[in-house]
């Protein structure tokens, strides 16, 4: 399995609002996908700005080539974006996933 994970900043007092926004966009983008075993989204508030995180799950790189494009490593944004973030981060990293996604589920629900 296969993490891609991209990070943002965005003002902290749209946090609740922004999260809303990825839910309808990203998150439900990744979860429709084919080969695609879940997204989540942390968010870390500090001070006047957030971090955010975007960590979806994938059993293969042909599956997130599918919903990324060819270029894997390049960063996917939605139009309202430019409301929200505070920098646009070119890339994504990926990483080998280890474990059971079930746990992962267990901690999380």
């Amino acid at each position: 399995m296969i993490a891609r994970v991209w990070h943002g900043r965005i003002r902290a007092r749209d946090a609740d609002e922004y999260v809303r926004y990825i839910e309808d966009t990203g998150l439900r983008d990744y979860r429709a996908c084919k080969g695609n075993r879940g997204a989540l989204m942390l968010v870390r508030p500090a001070g006047d700005e957030a971090e955010v995180y975007t960590i979806s799950l994938w059993d293969s790189y042909d599956d997130i080539r599918a919903f990324a494009g060819d270029d894997i490593a390049r960063a996917r944004y939605y139009p309202k974006d430019e409301q929200y973030l505070l920098e646009f981060e070119e890339t994504v990293r990926h990483f080998d996933a280890v474990g059971e996604i079930d746990a992962l589920r267990d901690l999380i629900s």
